[in-house]
């Protein structure tokens, strides 16, 4: 009877999706309104508390401070000289400036904590400089749409930080885990670049010529900012000296104080990312709310217990659950996007897996990867319409599609690899824990 009863809710969140209602307003008519129907007045006093206490957290302090970072990044200036820099090097190489889409997503990553706003950087950057030499079209929006989703796998990272929420798992944990993972992912987009559109830009003008490696030299230090940042943010977390939500903080006064040295920060600038940053956690603070909500009731009801006991009575080994749930969140993203994916499922998912001895820090860079596959896969994927929304040329939404999906392919063969290899997402936390 659970089982069904989480069945049906589940149907009902959908249809209501499918219908245009909002995510939050969908999930709060199967969680609070449905718990209401059953339960009565007592569950709504229980979420309340239940709500409360999850958000009254200083770990999701850490959201609009991560935020607000990556705003400060991009509105000041910093992602800017980062991309001209990495140009100039990585340009040379089979592929061109492919590759320097993907290493500027990467390094964006490292400090913004958010797929769409690395896609729209990163595209807002690149797109007038590729279309001015020349390059094919499809090829450099897959690169951006692929390459901006990294940017909930790199920490710090936003879909990081509400699984551990949810899913009552170390952030610090989270992070750690989440850095070999996101560079092999870049690694592989590269490699495919190189190997399958190593004539990009070839021909582009001024493509023959050669730039002074003193110049190169002089531009490294454009790339300082980034790493400064995300080795203060992350090392200051893993070397234990601060949470999570400290090591936000240090990372937005640092970025405060570099703009400052550039003498690019502002009133204005400062007013115009804050109420940006507070658009972005409203919105994901909602949903997250809503997902509390529709937990409790989920509790109330045994539902979570009375699904892994289904599960479990199939008798289903680790492997063939984790590759049941890949094609389930393979087709789930292809009509949901990466936040609602995570929320609607890690409350189920999480104790069904742990039944077959999943690592829960590992099943969190799994399910995240999940949500990267989404957020390029048509139709909702929401990096495809970030991309195609920064385009000037007035081109199809058919070329970012069909440059993308090579990308889907390499995220699920990765994927698959994740599974044969946990260590990839485990090694980096257990040597910083001491667990061998």
């Amino acid at each position: 009877m659970n089982v069904a009863l989480v069945g049906l809710g589940f149907l009902v969140m959908l249809v209501l999706m499918f219908l245009s209602l909002p995510v939050a307003v969908s999930i709060i008519a199967v969680g609070a309104l449905g718990g209401f129907l059953i339960y009565g007045y007592p569950l709504v006093d229980m979420i309340g508390g239940v709500v409360w206490s999850s958000l009254n957290s200083p770990s999701m302090l850490a959201i609009p401070l991560f935020m607000l970072l990556g705003e400060l990044l991009l509105r000041g200036g910093i992602a800017d000289r980062m991309f001209d820099a990495l140009a100039l090097w990585l340009d040379r190489l089979p592929g061109g400036m492919l590759h320097t889409n993907i290493a500027t997503c990467t390094l964006f990553s490292a400090t913004s904590g958010s797929s769409v706003a690395t896609a729209a950087t990163v595209g807002t950057l690149a797109l007038p400089a590729l279309h001015g030499r020349n390059y094919p079209i499809r090829p450099v929006l897959g690169t951006l749409a692929a390459g901006g989703t990294l940017g909930i796998l790199i920490p710090p990272s936003v879909n990081l930080l509400v699984y551990g929420s949810l899913a009552n798992t170390s952030v610090g944990e989270l992070f750690a885990a989440g850095v070999v993972p996101g560079l092999t992912l870049a690694m592989l987009f590269s490699l495919y670049v190189f190997l399958f559109h190593r004539d990009a830009g070839r021909h582009a003008p001024g493509a023959s010529t050669t730039v002074p490696w003193r110049v190169k030299f002089a531009m490294l230090r454009h790339l300082v900012p980034p790493l400064l940042i995300f080795t203060v943010v992350m090392g200051s977390i893993y070397g234990g000296l601060a949470t999570p939500t400290e090591s936000a903080a240090l990372g937005v006064m640092l970025a405060l104080v570099l703009l400052a040295l550039n003498r690019r920060l502002t009133l204005a600038l400062l007013a115009q990312c804050s109420l940006q940053a507070a658009r972005t956690t409203g919105m994901v603070v909602i949903v997250l709310t809503c997902a509390l909500m529709l937990n409790v009731t989920v509790s109330m009801t045994g539902a979570t217990q009375a699904v892994t006991q289904w599960v479990g009575s199939f008798g289903l080994d680790r492997l063939t659950l984790l590759l049941i749930l890949v094609v389930f969140y393979v087709l789930l993203g292809t009509f949901l996007d990466a936040m609602s994916m995570l929320v609607l499922t890690v409350p189920i998912a999480v104790p069904m897996v742990a039944a077959v001895g999943v690592d829960p820090v590992w099943f969190g860079i799994f399910i995240v990867v999940m949500c990267e596959i989404a957020l390029i896969t048509p139709p909702v994927g929401m990096n495809l319409f970030v991309v195609h929304g920064v385009r000037t040329d007035g081109g199809g939404f058919g070329d970012v599609i069909w440059g993308a999906l090579p990308y889907v392919a390499i995220m699920i063969l990765f994927t698959f690899a994740l599974i044969a290899w946990p260590g990839l997402a485990t090694w980096l936390p257990n040597a910083m824990a001491g667990r061998t």
